[in-house]
C-alpha cells in the first residue's frame, strides 16, 4: 500500500475545512440578502398625511377636511368598488391576477418600443410597480429605477394579498390637482361616493392616475373624453359591459369642475379633529338624512333671526335608549362672517342655563319626598340679602301647585324649592348626573343656581334629559331595579350599544314615578298670558317640553322629550349679546317642534304603578289629604311621597251661627258655635292668591266682643322683610329717592297704623302700601291695625343722605 506524507492528509482536511466555512459563509451571506430584501419595503407603505372623513352611521360622507400637505387624501379604503376593479385592470394591467408583481412581457415590450424610438414612450409597469413607484415618489425614471421597482414589486407580492395591493393602489393614485385616491375623486369630480359612480364615471377616474399632470377634469376635456370612450370600447370588447351600457356611457357628460365635498356637519369634524382624530375615517352615530333636514330647518329659521341681530343657533337629537347622537348641528352655517362667531360649536360652549334645569330639582323633590305634583309652593315677592327674584311676567300668585310653577317657568316657586331641597345638595346631584360645568363651589351659585346662575353645555343636558328617559324607559320594560349607568354622556362613535347586562339596584338617581311626573308637567301646556304664541309650535305628539331664557336674553333654550327622542335646541349670539325677543318659547321652541316634525312618530312612556301609590290628596293644597280636608282627589304619586306631610292649610275654625265672625268658648257657648274647615294660606300668599282664585274665602273677623286667642298671624310685611338692605337711588334732580314698602292683612277692611322709627307716617286701607324717603342707617318700621295686631321689622337704607 503506498503511503503518503502526512502534510497530504493535513491538505486535504484544510481544504475540506475551507469548503464547508465558505458554505456557511454563503448560507450567511443568502439569508442577510434575504433578510434585507424582505425589510426593503417601508413600514408603514405609506406615511402621507391624510384628510379627517366623517362619516354617518351608515357610512355616507357628512364631511371631511384636507391633510396636512394640503391634498384631499382619505384614509386607506377597506373596499374596492367592483366596476373601478373592472376598469383599472382593463386599462392598465389585465394580467394583475396571474403575474408575481412584474410582467416580463411587457417589460421586454417596453425596452423594445423605447429603444426602437430612442425615447421613453412605455414603461411596462404592472399596478403592483406602480404601487412602488408611488411609495418613491415618484423618482426620475431610470433603468436602475425600473429593476428596483420590478424587485419591490415582487416583495411587495409576496407579503401582500392581490386585493391589498389594488386597494393601495385606489387609495394612493394621483387624480389630478391635488386629488388623491378614488374616494376623494369621486366626491371632488363627481359628488358622490366611489360606489356610486356610473360606467362612464369609473372609466374617467380610472385612465386619470396614466397622466394626471396632463388631464383632470376642467383641463385637456377632449383628450380625456377620447381616453375615457377607449376603456369604454375595451370593456364592452372584453364582455364587462353590453353595447346598450357603452353608449349610454359615452353619452355621459365630463365634469367641468371639482365639487366641493359635504360639510353637513362642520362643528362635529372640527370637534374631532381637536379631540385627535385628525388623519382618521370616522363613523359616527350621525343619520345623513335627518342631519340634512336640521340644517334646512335652522338654515329656514337663520333669516328671520338675523333680522333681529340673532346670528347663531344650534340643534342636536339623541335616540334615547341607545344614547346615539343622531343629528348635530353645533351652529348655523358657516358663513365666513368671522364676527358673528359661526365657526363656535355651540353644542360644546359652556352657556347660562336660564331655566331649564328646573325639571331636575322638581324631579329631585319628588324623588325625595319632598313634595307632590300639586303642592302648593309660595309665589311672593322675596328678597334674600342682595338676591331678588323675580317671575318673567313680574306677577305673582301667592301660591302656585309645583307642576304648574314647573310647566309656567316660575323664577319665585323654583327658589322657594330650591331652599327647601338644598342649593348644596342639588349642586352635588347636578355633578353626579353629568354636568361637568360646575367647577366652582356651591356657595359660589347659591340660589341663583336654579335661574341661571350657572353655565352648562347643550352636550350634557340633552345627555341627562336623554339618561332620565332612558332610566324610565328600562323601568317600563320591567327591569328588575334600577342602573345608574343608564347615566351617561351622548354616543358619537358607537354605532350600537351593546346589549351589556349592567348591575342593578334599588334606586337611582331619580326614581320612575318622579321623571313621569315631571315629564307630565313639562307636557302642561299652561303658559303666561303673554305667551299664547307657544301654541302654534305645539305638535301632534305628546311631548314634555321645556324652554329657558337667560337674563339679558342672551341665551334661548328649548328641550323636548319623548320615549324614543330627546331634541335640544339653543338660540342666540356666540358673542353673548343679548337683544329682545331672544327667548325660548320665541325663537327657541318652533325650531324645536320643527325638528320633532321632521321625526318618524313617537310614543309616550308607560305609566310606571310599581313605583307609585295611590293617595287621597287635598284639591286645594296639593299635600296628603288630613282628615278635615273638605274636598280630596284620589291620585297616583311616587311612593316616597309618603313622607310628605298632611296639609297645613285647612284649620278647624269656630264661627257664630251666622257664619260671620270667629268666636271662640270665651265668647260663645259651644253650642252656638259652627266648627268649620277652611282652607287658609299665610298672609302675604292670601293676598296674592285670592286676586286669581275665585274660591278662596277669606278667614272671618273675630266677632267684636271676642279677642283674638289663636296664634294665626292676620297680617305679614312684603316688603322689607326683617333686616334687609335697600338701596334707594337718587332722582335726577338730586333728591333722595323713595322706597315703597308693603304689607298684606286677611281683612280687606282693616287699618293699619304705619310708624318708622316712632315717627307716625299715616294709616291705610284697602291697599297697604307707603312710600318714604328714610336717611341712610338702620330703620325700625312698625305696623299696628285696629285690633291691636303689631307687626314690627329693621331695614337699612343705603342711599346717601
Amino acid at each position: 500500500m503506498i503511503r503518503f506524507p502526512a502534510f497530504i492528509y493535513r491538505l486535504g482536511n484544510c481544504h475540506a475545512l475551507q469548503r464547508k466555512h465558505l458554505l456557511y459563509g454563503m448560507v450567511v451571506v443568502f439569508l442577510l440578502l434575504v433578510f434585507f430584501f424582505w425589510q426593503w419595503l417601508p413600514r408603514p407603505l405609506f406615511s402621507d398625511p391624510t384628510s379627517t372623513v366623517l362619516l354617518d352611521r351608515n357610512g355616507q360622507l357628512l364631511g371631511a377636511k384636507i391633510s396636512d400637505d394640503q391634498q384631499w387624501r382619505f384614509p386607506e379604503s377597506e373596499q374596492i368598488p367592483e366596476k373601478f376593479k373592472q376598469a383599472i385592470l382593463q386599462y392598465e394591467d389585465q394580467y394583475f391576477r396571474y403575474h408575481p408583481g412584474f410582467n416580463p412581457v411587457s417589460l421586454i415590450r417596453a425596452a423594445y418600443l423605447n429603444f426602437r424610438h430612442h425615447r421613453i414612450v412605455s414603461g411596462g409597469s404592472t399596478i403592483t410597480m406602480q404601487v412602488i413607484r408611488l411609495t418613491r415618489k415618484n423618482k426620475e425614471r431610470t433603468y436602475l429605477e425600473k429593476i428596483r421597482e420590478v424587485l419591490l414589486a415582487f416583495r411587495l407580492e409576496l407579503g401582500n394579498s392581490k386585493a391589498n395591493i389594488l386597494r393601495f393602489y385606489a387609495s394612493h393614485a394621483p387624480f389630478g390637482g391635488n386629488v388623491v385616491g378614488l374616494e376623494a375623486a369621486a366626491w371632488r369630480y363627481f359628488g358622490v361616493s366611489a360606489e356610486q359612480l356610473s360606467w362612464a364615471e369609473t372609466a374617467t377616474l380610472a385612465v386619470l392616475p396614466n397622466s394626471p399632470g396632463l388631464i383632470y377634469p376642467g383641463r385637456n376635456p377632449n383628450y380625456l373624453l377620447a381616453k375615457r370612450d377607449r376603456l369604454l370600447d375595451l370593456l364592452k370588447k372584453n364582455m364587462v359591459i353590453d353595447s346598450t351600457t357603452c353608449a349610454l356611457a359615452k353619452s355621459e357628460k365630463l365634469p367641468e369642475k371639482p365639487f366641493p365635498l359635504p360639510q353637513l356637519s362642520p362643528h362635529l369634524l372640527d370637534r374631532m379633529i381637536k379631540e385627535g382624530k385628525r388623519g382618521e375615517r370616522i363613523r359616527t352615530t350621525l343619520d345623513l338624512k335627518l342631519q340634512e333636514r336640521i340644517n334646512t330647518i335652522l338654515d329656514l329659521h337663520s333669516d328671520q333671526l338675523k333680522a333681529n341681530e340673532i346670528h347663531n343657533a344650534a340643534a342636536m337629537v339623541l335616540d334615547v335608549n341607545s344614547g346615539n347622537v343622531l343629528g348635530y348641528s353645533g351652529n348655523l352655517p358657516h358663513t365666513n362672517i368671522a364676527e358673528h362667531g359661526n365657526n363656535v360649536d355651540i353644542i360644546t360652549s359652556v352657556r347660562s342655563t336660564g331655566s331649564i334645569l328646573k325639571p331636575f330639582l322638581y324631579a329631585a323633590m319628588l324623588n325625595d319626598g319632598l313634595l307632590l305634583p300639586n303642592t302648593l309652593v309660595p309665589d311672593i315677592p322675596m328678597q334674600i340679602g342682595g338676591f331678588i327674584p323675580e317671575n318673567y311676567n313680574l306677577a305673582y300668585d301667592g301660591a302656585v301647585p309645583a307642576k304648574r310653577a314647573l310647566s309656567r317657568s316660575l323664577n319665585i316657586p323654583a327658589v322657594k324649592m330650591l331652599q327647601t331641597y338644598g342649593y348644596a345638595q342639588f349642586y352635588a346631584l347636578l355633578r353626579k348626573i353629568g354636568m361637568t360645568t360646575l367647577v366652582k363651589p356651591a356657595d359660589h351659585y347659591g340660589l341663583a343656581l336654579i335661574l341661571g346662575g350657572a353655565e352648562a353645555t347643550l352636550w350634557d343636558l340633552a345627555g341627562i334629559y336623554a339618561s332620565m328617559a332612558r332610566t324610565l324607559n328600562h323601568f317600563s320594560e320591567k327591569i328588575t331595579g334600577y342602573s345608574k349607568s343608564d347615566f351617561h354622556p351622548p354616543l358619537l362613535t358607537e354605532l350600537e350599544n351593546a346589549k351589556t347586562v349592567h348591575p342593578r339596584d334599588r334606586s337611582s338617581w331619580f326614581d320612575a314615578a318622579s321623571i313621569w311626573l315631571t315629564f307630565e308637567a313639562m307636557v302642561e301646556v299652561a303658559r303666561p298670558d303673554e305667551e299664547l304664541q307657544w301654541q302654534s309650535y305645539s305638535s301632534s305628539h305628546k311631548i314634555a317640553w321645556k324652554t329657558g331664557t337667560s337674563f339679558g336674553n342672551r341665551d334661548a333654550w328649548s328641550v323636548g322629550i319623548t320615549p324614543e327622542y330627546v331634541v335640544m335646541v339653543w338660540v342666540g349670539n356666540a358673542s353673548g349679546e343679548g337683544r329682545p325677543g331672544l327667548t325660548g318659547i320665541g325663537v327657541a321652541a318652533p325650531i324645536l317642534f320643527d325638528i320633532f316634525k321632521a321625526l318618524p312618530p313617537t310614543t309616550w312612556f308607560a305609566t310606571p304603578y310599581q313605583a307609585m301609590v295611590q293617595v287621597p290628596v287635598c284639591r286645594y293644597s296639593g299635600y296628603r289629604a288630613s282628615s278635615i280636608c273638605e274636598f280630596t282627589d284620589t291620585v297616583w304619586i311616587p311612593k316616597s311621597g309618603m313622607k310628605t306631610v298632611s296639609c297645613p292649610f285647612h284649620q278647624m275654625v269656630h264661627l257664630d251661627k251666622t257664619g260671620r265672625w270667629q268666636v271662640h268658648s270665651g265668647c260663645e257657648a259651644p253650642d252656638n258655635m259652627q266648627h268649620v274647615s277652611w282652607f287658609v294660606l299665610p298672609p302675604v300668599q292670601e293676598w296674592y292668591f285670592r286676586n286669581k282664585n275665585p274660591f278662596y274665602k277669606t278667614l272671618p273677623p273675630f266677632r267684636f266682643d271676642c279677642l283674638a286667642t289663636t296664634d294665626r298671624k292676620n297680617m305679614e310685611i312684603i316688603y322689607p322683610k326683617n333686616n334687609s338692605k335697600i338701596y334707594v337711588p337718587v332722582e335726577l334732580d338730586g333728591k333722595p329717592g323713595s322706597a315703597v314698602l308693603k304689607l298684606a292683612h286677611r281683612n280687606p277692611n282693616a287699618v293699619v297704623y304705619w310708624h318708622l322709627d316712632d315717627k307716625y307716617l299715616g294709616t291705610t286701607m284697602l291697599v297697604h302700601q307707603m312710600a318714604v324717603s328714610p336717611g341712610r342707617g338702620i330703620h325700625l318700621l312698625t305696623l299696628v291695625d285696629q285690633n291691636g295686631e303689631t307687626l314690627k321689622t329693621r331695614f337699612e337704607i343705603l342711599t346717601k343722605e
